[in-house]
């Protein structure tokens, strides 16, 4: 008997589990495959159908997120005219976020039920180890494997002393050399990821994404540019975020070019992606050590030693003080937000009370 066409996608017993009560419902188990304006592509035993929001969920979007590409969902079909709602999304396992780029307090879903992100930097001059610890802290705490790719390593007078570098940095991450153009690596990054397992690459714009998705399919699907000589980048090329099957069983998610990752309730990512520094901390002398002049001071004498990159301890104080800001602002959102529940709930009893009194009269 052929596998499904969710087992494909991923589907396993662990979802069919979640999923008991919706199939009481009557619901069809669906993986959301790409993301339009107009609504959803979903891939179902059926095959793969075009779906929009169920009313409530549509309700629900506009106060948290929508259902993203890699949710896996609960489908109402109609055979009549072939319609699908999604009524539900189950519960994620795992979730790439980063911050909207017009807000500090919204979350942005990139991806959900990853189980792979692949970090992506390009070993010309775009390589940046402050850049890669950011991303790396935004790959930790989406729960997923992160593996760091070094790209256009041909490009490189140095590549294994610059993967040293990054190695360093990497926290225990791999870290995968990669030449598209030398067909280096390739093998390697896909032995990364298990048929039926999805996975994500994220990276700014111009270090070769959308080359190592054509490398990974064996074929041009995207429209990959010249690199331009001024900045040593390629045009960019994906305009939409979908879900696509790699001939080895694999999945990808093919996501536009991220060029910048914010922080967002990631606590536990940057502990992850800078343990050494967290470590270093918990040798301190002082349980409240600023780690500036005070005695006893483990970060500080590292950093005296040499053992702590200064640029690290920047990138690390750097990225903190964003998190907490964020932290800040979206504390400040909420309460705004609940001072207006309120606001609002005590005019509507005032408004109430008028029209009693009225009535009494």
């Amino acid at each position: 008997m052929s596998e499904s066409v969710i087992a494909q996608y991923g589907w396993s017993d662990r979802l069919a589990l979640a999923f008991a009560p919706h199939a009481q419902a009557g619901h069809t188990p669906a993986r959301v495959v790409a993301q339009h304006r107009d609504g959803y592509l979903v891939a179902t035993d059926q095959g793969e159908l075009r779906a929009n929001l169920s009313g409530r969920l549509h309700h629900e979007a506009q106060e948290a997120d929508p259902p993203s590409v890699g949710d896996w969902v609960a489908l109402a079909l109609n055979p009549a005219d072939g319609a699908a709602t999604i009524e539900a999304v189950l519960p994620r396992r795992t979730v790439l976020t980063r911050r909207a780029a017009d807000s500090l307090g919204k979350l942005q879903v990139i991806a959900a039920n990853i189980d792979v992100v692949f970090v992506v930097s390009s070993m010309n001059a775009d390589l940046n180890p402050r850049r890669i610890e950011r991303y790396l802290a935004a790959a930790w705490q989406s729960g997923a494997r992160p593996v760091v790719v070094l790209t256009k390593s041909d490009l490189s007078d140095d590549p294994q002393g610059q993967a040293a570098e990054i190695v360093a940095l990497a926290a225990g991450a791999p870290v995968l050399l990669v030449s598209a153009r030398d067909g280096l690596g390739l093998e390697a990054l896909l032995a990364q990821v298990a048929p039926g397992e999805v996975c994500v690459l994220i990276g700014s714009s111009g270090v070769g994404k959308s080359t190592l998705v054509n490398a990974f399919l064996g074929q041009d699907r995207m429209t990959i540019a010249a690199i331009r000589e001024a900045d040593d980048q390629g045009r960019h090329t994906t305009s939409h975020r979908q879900l696509v099957l790699l001939p080895g069983g694999a999945l990808l998610l093919d996501t536009p070019g991220i060029r910048e990752v914010g922080l967002i309730d990631a606590e536990e990512g940057m502990s992850e992606a800078f343990d050494d520094i967290e470590q270093l901390a918990g040798d301190c002398r002082f349980n409240d050590c600023g780690h500036s002049h005070e005695p006893g001071c483990a970060i500080q004498a590292a950093l005296a030693s040499g053992a702590l990159d200064p640029a690290r301890w920047a990138n690390f104080q750097k990225l903190g003080l964003e998190l907490a800001a964020v932290e800040q602002k979206a504390d400040r959102i909420a309460k705004a937000a609940e001072r207006g529940r309120l606001a609002a709930r005590a005019k509507t009893y005032r408004a109430t009370k008028r029209d009693h009194r009225g009535g009494a009269d």
